[in-house]
Protein backbone atom coordinates (compact mmCIF):
# COMPACT_ATOMS: atom_id res chain seq x y z
CA UNK A 1 0.00 0.00 0.00
CA UNK A 2 1.30 3.30 -1.22
CA UNK A 3 1.44 6.72 1.69
CA UNK A 4 -0.93 9.51 0.95
CA UNK A 5 1.68 12.16 1.59
CA UNK A 6 1.81 16.02 0.57
CA UNK A 7 5.06 15.97 -1.76
CA UNK A 8 5.80 19.39 -0.74
CA UNK A 9 7.51 17.41 2.59
CA UNK A 10 9.02 14.73 0.52
CA UNK A 11 9.01 11.55 2.93
CA UNK A 12 10.22 12.83 5.76
CA UNK A 13 6.58 13.26 7.22
CA UNK A 14 5.19 9.89 8.59
CA UNK A 15 3.37 8.16 5.81
CA UNK A 16 -0.12 6.34 6.44
CA UNK A 17 1.55 3.13 5.03
CA UNK A 18 4.88 2.08 4.19
CA UNK A 19 5.84 3.41 0.40
CA UNK A 20 6.53 0.89 -2.66
CA UNK A 21 10.35 0.54 -4.22
CA UNK A 22 10.79 0.72 -7.86
CA UNK A 23 13.56 0.29 -9.88
CA UNK A 24 12.57 3.64 -11.22
CA UNK A 25 12.46 5.23 -7.95
CA UNK A 26 9.70 5.35 -5.03
CA UNK A 27 6.30 6.01 -5.62
CA UNK A 28 3.78 8.33 -3.57
CA UNK A 29 0.15 9.10 -3.52
CA UNK A 30 -1.04 12.43 -3.33
CA UNK A 31 -4.29 14.42 -4.24
CA UNK A 32 -5.14 17.37 -6.65
CA UNK A 33 -6.18 19.26 -3.59
CA UNK A 34 -2.84 19.32 -2.23
CA UNK A 35 -1.08 19.53 -5.36
CA UNK A 36 -3.65 21.39 -8.11
CA UNK A 37 -0.59 21.68 -10.50
CA UNK A 38 -1.27 17.56 -11.00
CA UNK A 39 -4.57 18.47 -11.59
CA UNK A 40 -4.00 18.74 -15.93
CA UNK A 41 -1.28 16.14 -16.10
CA UNK A 42 -3.76 13.90 -14.41
CA UNK A 43 -6.83 14.41 -16.72
CA UNK A 44 -4.25 13.97 -19.78
CA UNK A 45 -2.57 10.90 -18.55
CA UNK A 46 -6.40 9.69 -17.89
CA UNK A 47 -7.44 10.55 -21.47
CA UNK A 48 -4.26 9.51 -23.09
CA UNK A 49 -4.83 5.68 -21.02
CA UNK A 50 -8.50 5.12 -22.25
CA UNK A 51 -7.66 6.87 -25.44
CA UNK A 52 -9.15 3.51 -27.89
CA UNK A 53 -12.29 3.35 -25.62
CA UNK A 54 -12.98 7.32 -25.79
CA UNK A 55 -16.40 5.85 -27.17
CA UNK A 56 -17.18 5.98 -22.83
CA UNK A 57 -17.41 9.40 -22.49
CA UNK A 58 -20.22 9.84 -24.49
CA UNK A 59 -22.29 8.22 -21.65
CA UNK A 60 -24.95 10.44 -20.41
CA UNK A 61 -23.54 10.46 -16.90
CA UNK A 62 -20.25 10.81 -18.01
CA UNK A 63 -20.90 13.50 -20.35
CA UNK A 64 -22.92 16.25 -18.60
CA UNK A 65 -21.17 15.47 -14.94
CA UNK A 66 -18.03 13.71 -14.92
CA UNK A 67 -15.54 16.77 -15.33
CA UNK A 68 -17.46 18.68 -12.97
CA UNK A 69 -16.77 15.70 -10.42
CA UNK A 70 -12.91 15.99 -11.06
CA UNK A 71 -13.36 19.98 -10.01
CA UNK A 72 -15.41 19.36 -7.52
CA UNK A 73 -13.70 16.86 -5.79
CA UNK A 74 -10.05 17.16 -6.06
CA UNK A 75 -9.43 15.80 -2.15
CA UNK A 76 -10.22 12.31 -4.13
CA UNK A 77 -8.35 12.72 -7.20
CA UNK A 78 -5.65 11.08 -6.16
CA UNK A 79 -1.95 10.97 -8.48
CA UNK A 80 0.58 8.48 -8.13
CA UNK A 81 4.04 10.02 -8.24
CA UNK A 82 7.66 9.03 -8.94
CA UNK A 83 9.05 11.32 -5.56
CA UNK A 84 12.38 12.00 -7.31
CA UNK A 85 11.69 12.42 -10.37
CA UNK A 86 8.00 14.09 -9.49
CA UNK A 87 7.00 12.67 -12.61
CA UNK A 88 3.01 11.20 -12.78
CA UNK A 89 2.51 7.56 -13.35
CA UNK A 90 -1.03 6.70 -12.55
CA UNK A 91 -3.96 8.48 -11.25
CA UNK A 92 -7.35 7.28 -10.11
CA UNK A 93 -10.43 9.46 -9.62
CA UNK A 94 -13.15 8.41 -6.80
CA UNK A 95 -16.11 10.00 -4.98
CA UNK A 96 -18.10 10.62 -1.77
CA UNK A 97 -21.51 9.01 -1.62
CA UNK A 98 -24.11 7.89 0.59
CA UNK A 99 -24.98 4.51 0.35
CA UNK A 100 -27.72 2.86 3.02
CA UNK A 101 -25.92 0.33 4.55
CA UNK A 102 -27.15 -3.41 3.01
CA UNK A 103 -29.13 -1.70 0.42
CA UNK A 104 -28.69 -3.85 -2.90
CA UNK A 105 -26.08 -2.19 -5.54
CA UNK A 106 -28.08 -1.38 -8.73
CA UNK A 107 -27.78 -2.40 -11.97
CA UNK A 108 -26.48 0.84 -13.53
CA UNK A 109 -22.84 0.73 -12.26
CA UNK A 110 -20.73 3.57 -13.05
CA UNK A 111 -23.28 6.08 -13.98
CA UNK A 112 -25.32 5.63 -10.78
CA UNK A 113 -21.88 6.64 -9.15
CA UNK A 114 -21.25 9.45 -11.50
CA UNK A 115 -25.24 10.38 -11.04
CA UNK A 116 -24.70 9.77 -6.95
CA UNK A 117 -22.18 11.96 -6.34
CA UNK A 118 -23.18 14.53 -8.48
CA UNK A 119 -27.12 15.14 -7.05
CA UNK A 120 -26.07 13.99 -3.47
CA UNK A 121 -24.80 16.51 -0.25
CA UNK A 122 -21.17 15.40 0.40
CA UNK A 123 -21.33 16.12 3.44
CA UNK A 124 -23.34 13.31 4.41
CA UNK A 125 -21.02 10.47 2.53
CA UNK A 126 -20.21 7.06 4.05
CA UNK A 127 -19.05 5.57 1.11
CA UNK A 128 -16.02 5.64 -1.70
CA UNK A 129 -16.88 4.83 -5.29
CA UNK A 130 -14.17 4.33 -7.86
CA UNK A 131 -14.55 5.94 -10.45
CA UNK A 132 -10.98 5.36 -13.02
CA UNK A 133 -8.17 3.79 -12.35
CA UNK A 134 -5.24 4.81 -14.87
CA UNK A 135 -2.17 3.44 -15.51
CA UNK A 136 -0.13 4.11 -19.03
CA UNK A 137 1.49 0.87 -20.73
CA UNK A 138 4.83 1.59 -19.58
CA UNK A 139 4.41 1.26 -15.97
CA UNK A 140 2.27 -1.56 -15.90
CA UNK A 141 2.76 -5.06 -14.44
CA UNK A 142 4.16 -3.44 -11.72
CA UNK A 143 1.49 -3.49 -9.40
CA UNK A 144 0.58 0.15 -9.26
CA UNK A 145 -2.79 -0.19 -9.97
CA UNK A 146 -3.09 -2.73 -7.24
CA UNK A 147 -1.43 -0.17 -4.72
CA UNK A 148 -4.07 2.59 -6.04
CA UNK A 149 -6.93 0.70 -5.11
CA UNK A 150 -5.33 0.04 -1.00
CA UNK A 151 -5.06 3.76 -1.64
CA UNK A 152 -8.24 4.49 -2.09
CA UNK A 153 -9.14 2.26 0.95
CA UNK A 154 -6.78 4.24 3.04
CA UNK A 155 -8.61 6.90 1.81
CA UNK A 156 -11.98 5.58 2.77
CA UNK A 157 -10.16 4.91 6.30
CA UNK A 158 -8.90 8.54 6.62
CA UNK A 159 -12.44 9.94 6.12
CA UNK A 160 -14.11 7.66 8.70
CA UNK A 161 -16.08 5.48 5.65
CA UNK A 162 -17.57 2.12 5.82
CA UNK A 163 -15.99 0.78 2.89
CA UNK A 164 -14.96 1.40 -0.91
CA UNK A 165 -17.28 0.23 -3.71
CA UNK A 166 -16.13 -0.10 -7.25
CA UNK A 167 -17.74 -1.21 -10.78
CA UNK A 168 -15.10 -2.98 -12.10
CA UNK A 169 -14.31 -3.25 -15.42
CA UNK A 170 -12.53 -6.89 -15.93
CA UNK A 171 -9.60 -6.65 -17.94
CA UNK A 172 -9.68 -9.33 -20.06
CA UNK A 173 -13.45 -9.32 -20.70
CA UNK A 174 -12.82 -7.87 -23.81
CA UNK A 175 -11.47 -10.86 -25.27
CA UNK A 176 -14.74 -12.78 -24.89
CA UNK A 177 -17.21 -9.78 -25.81
CA UNK A 178 -20.15 -12.77 -26.15
CA UNK A 179 -19.51 -14.59 -23.05
CA UNK A 180 -22.43 -13.23 -20.98
CA UNK A 181 -20.61 -11.53 -17.56
CA UNK A 182 -22.34 -13.67 -15.45
CA UNK A 183 -20.76 -16.68 -16.79
CA UNK A 184 -17.70 -15.13 -16.90
CA UNK A 185 -16.97 -13.55 -13.42
CA UNK A 186 -17.31 -17.55 -12.32
CA UNK A 187 -14.73 -18.68 -14.34
CA UNK A 188 -10.91 -19.44 -12.61
CA UNK A 189 -7.78 -20.16 -14.01
CA UNK A 190 -5.76 -23.79 -13.77
CA UNK A 191 -4.54 -22.38 -9.98
CA UNK A 192 -8.57 -22.46 -8.85
CA UNK A 193 -8.08 -18.32 -8.61
CA UNK A 194 -10.16 -15.99 -10.03
CA UNK A 195 -9.75 -15.94 -14.18
CA UNK A 196 -10.36 -11.90 -14.64
CA UNK A 197 -6.48 -10.71 -13.53
CA UNK A 198 -8.37 -6.88 -12.38
CA UNK A 199 -10.80 -9.11 -10.62
CA UNK A 200 -8.46 -11.23 -9.09
CA UNK A 201 -6.30 -7.63 -7.81
CA UNK A 202 -9.20 -6.32 -6.25
CA UNK A 203 -9.88 -9.60 -4.23
CA UNK A 204 -6.29 -10.00 -3.45
CA UNK A 205 -6.28 -7.00 -1.52
CA UNK A 206 -9.60 -7.61 0.25
CA UNK A 207 -12.74 -7.06 -1.90
CA UNK A 208 -15.93 -9.15 -1.95
CA UNK A 209 -17.34 -9.47 -5.43
CA UNK A 210 -20.87 -8.70 -5.09
CA UNK A 211 -22.48 -8.98 -8.05
CA UNK A 212 -22.87 -8.30 -11.62
CA UNK A 213 -24.16 -4.22 -12.76
CA UNK A 214 -25.07 -5.15 -16.02
CA UNK A 215 -26.10 -1.55 -17.44
CA UNK A 216 -22.89 -0.18 -15.91
CA UNK A 217 -22.30 2.49 -19.20
CA UNK A 218 -24.89 2.78 -21.77
CA UNK A 219 -24.05 5.39 -24.75
CA UNK A 220 -26.91 5.25 -27.16
CA UNK A 221 -25.26 7.10 -30.67
CA UNK A 222 -25.74 7.26 -34.60
CA UNK A 223 -24.55 4.80 -36.54
CA UNK A 224 -21.95 7.32 -38.09
CA UNK A 225 -20.63 7.74 -34.44
CA UNK A 226 -18.69 4.38 -34.30
CA UNK A 227 -17.29 4.35 -37.46
CA UNK A 228 -13.72 5.26 -35.78
CA UNK A 229 -13.92 2.31 -33.75
CA UNK A 230 -15.87 -0.23 -35.64
CA UNK A 231 -13.24 0.46 -38.47
CA UNK A 232 -15.73 -0.41 -41.09
CA UNK A 233 -19.09 0.80 -42.78
CA UNK A 234 -21.97 -0.78 -40.38
CA UNK A 235 -24.74 -1.36 -43.49
CA UNK A 236 -26.47 -4.52 -41.37
CA UNK A 237 -28.31 -4.66 -38.13
CA UNK A 238 -26.49 -6.88 -35.57
CA UNK A 239 -24.23 -7.62 -32.92
CA UNK A 240 -20.70 -5.73 -33.74
CA UNK A 241 -17.42 -6.51 -31.77
CA UNK A 242 -14.93 -3.56 -30.75
CA UNK A 243 -11.87 -3.75 -29.99
CA UNK A 244 -11.46 -3.83 -26.26
CA UNK A 245 -15.33 -3.50 -25.41
CA UNK A 246 -16.36 -5.93 -23.01
CA UNK A 247 -19.93 -6.57 -25.08
CA UNK A 248 -20.85 -6.06 -28.60
CA UNK A 249 -22.48 -3.05 -30.35
CA UNK A 250 -25.99 -3.29 -30.59
CA UNK A 251 -26.49 -1.77 -34.72
CA UNK A 252 -30.19 -0.95 -35.73
CA UNK A 253 -29.48 -0.28 -39.37
CA UNK A 254 -33.57 0.97 -39.08
CA UNK A 255 -33.11 3.68 -36.80
CA UNK A 256 -29.81 4.57 -37.39
CA UNK A 257 -28.42 3.73 -33.75
CA UNK A 258 -25.70 1.88 -32.53
CA UNK A 259 -26.05 1.07 -28.57
CA UNK A 260 -23.29 -0.31 -26.00
CA UNK A 261 -24.48 -1.39 -22.74
CA UNK A 262 -21.22 -2.30 -21.18
CA UNK A 263 -21.76 -4.82 -17.98
CA UNK A 264 -19.06 -4.23 -15.04
CA UNK A 265 -18.83 -6.11 -11.42
CA UNK A 266 -19.63 -5.16 -7.99
CA UNK A 267 -16.93 -5.01 -5.90
CA UNK A 268 -16.94 -3.91 -2.21
CA UNK A 269 -13.89 -3.23 -0.14
CA UNK A 270 -14.74 -3.27 3.73
CA UNK A 271 -12.50 -0.34 5.46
Amino acid sequence: MLPLLDLRNGLNQRPLVRSRKQSTGQFAVTTCRDHPEFFDASVELEDETWEDLSFLDYTPAHYAYYDTLLERFPEYHLCMVDVETRELIATGMCVPLRVAPGSTLPREGWDWLVNTAESQDSKDANTIGALSISVPKKHRDKGLARDMIDTMRSLAAMKGFARVIAPVRPSAKCEHPFVPMEQYVDWVDDRGRIFDPWLRSHVAVGGDVVGVCDRSMVVEQPIDFWKPWVGSHLAQSGNVPVKGALVPVEVDVATGMGRYVEPNVWVSHNV
